[in-house]
């Protein structure tokens, strides 16, 4: 009898911790005689494989544990990521290999192409028995249109926002303000030096955790999506953090997302598979308004990219680690369907959610408006690391 086969994918932005997912879920499958296939490239590669008697090597790849060995040394996902959304698809993203004939079975009234009908053939024929998806709202969304189409999944969330309803924790977010500290730790020489005030712009288009937990451990002052703020109030917070500072410099994290009031920053370029388009950036545009209003001199850094990048910390790759074993554990019990998480601290797992608004940081619990920065006080039965929020509140 043919062993399980089970099909894991990335998508989305990498982080830290996917690789060491990928190997976990390689290794106690294996384990249990199950067969693992690694699809590449995210949701692109269900709908860009190519049929045959072979896998196609470009979009497939079969996982042991010799070739996924040392691969939670590393950052990224081996398998590559894209944004591709299979359901809302433009034509220029369409498979090569669909005629024109066939493309025209796919178009919606919108102009998109929705190709799940592909993605699910293409499933069947690699012979999936369960589909691990590991990803952030946009590519849990699709793993949820195919749940309600009856595929064996489980999800696994990831993202540095920590944004995805349902859990407390996804991986990627411990190693980015990990690396947010470091970059900022080191910044401070240059500040005081010049005597500057510095805006450090970072992840998080709806929700400001990585801001605020990053100002967390470096005792800065943040701004985030959840609480538009009055740009002088907090110039003058920033000039008075400098002045009583020894060493003459101040700094702000602002999540991409935040804005003041009557400032709301717009957004420019292309929309993704997924809708988004990017953020005008508001590091530069708060070091701009501290200049002309404060005299002050400021300066912004972009801190986005690098939070995403290196192997993962410790943190991470426990997590990761853990999450893959309970997906597998969970596979070997005929669950589907579920996404593992974090709830009250505690490992568990719950429905893959539906596409919505992000979670959200709890603004009256974990921040405080007239200072500009986390609430240190009343931790005192929280879950470690991290609080409740509003998304996770209204998913329960």
């Amino acid at each position: 009898m043919a062993p399980q086969r089970i099909g894991i994918l990335t998508g989305g932005g990498d982080v830290p911790g996917l690789n060491s997912v990928i190997k976990s879920v390689v290794y106690n499958a294996t384990e249990l005689d199950y067969e693992v296939i690694g699809i590449r490239r995210g949701w692109q590669g269900l709908t860009h494989m190519r049929r045959g008697r072979d896998l196609d090597s470009e979009y497939v790849r079969k996982l042991d544990r010799i070739n996924t060995r040392a691969i939670d040394r590393t950052g990224g996902t081996v398998l590559h990521t894209s944004r591709t959304n299979p359901s809302r698809m433009k034509a220029d993203k369409l498979p090569p290999q669909l005629s024109i004939e066939d493309a025209a079975r796919f178009r919606t009234d919108d102009g998109l192409y929705d190709l799940t009908p592909t993605v699910l053939d293409n499933i069947e024929q690699l012979g999936l028995d369960y589909l691990v998806t590991i990803g952030g709202d946009d590519t849990l969304s699709y793993a949820r249109v195919l749940d309600r189409h009856g595929v064996p999944l489980i999800a696994i969330p990831k993202t540095m926002d920590n944004d995805v309803n349902g859990t407390e924790y996804c991986i990627g977010f411990s190693s980015a303000i990990t690396r947010a500290k470091e970059l900022i730790d080191r910044q401070r020489t240059t500040l005081g030096s010049h005597e500057r005030i510095g805006v450090f712009r970072i992840f998080g288009r709806e929700s400001g955790f990585s801001a605020l937990y990053a100002a967390y451990v470096t005792s800065g002052r943040c701004v985030i999506p959840e609480a538009p703020f009055d740009v002088d109030r907090l110039i003058e917070v920033l000039v008075e953090d400098k002045r009583l500072n020894p060493s003459r410099y101040a700094f702000v994290i602002a999540s991409e997302g935040a804005m003041w009031d009557g400032g709301k920053l717009g957004e420019f370029g292309e929309a993704d598979a997924y809708g988004h388009r990017r953020k005008v950036d508001v590091g530069f545009a708060l070091a701009e308004q501290i200049k002309r209003r404060s005299g002050e001199d400021a300066v912004n850094s972009e801190l986005t990219y690098d939070l995403r990048s290196g192997e993962a910390d410790s943190l991470d790759q426990m997590v990761a680690i853990t999450f893959a074993n309970i997906a597998v554990d969970l596979i070997g019990s005929g669950v589907m369907g579920r996404m593992i998480a974090i709830s009250d601290g505690k490992y568990a797992h719950v429905p893959i959610p539906d596409p919505g608004p992000a979670r959200v940081v709890d603004v009256d619990e974990m921040y405080n408006l007239e200072r500009f920065r986390p609430q240190y006080h009343k931790r005192l039965g929280r879950p470690l690391l991290l609080g409740s929020s509003v998304g996770a509140k209204a998913f329960a």
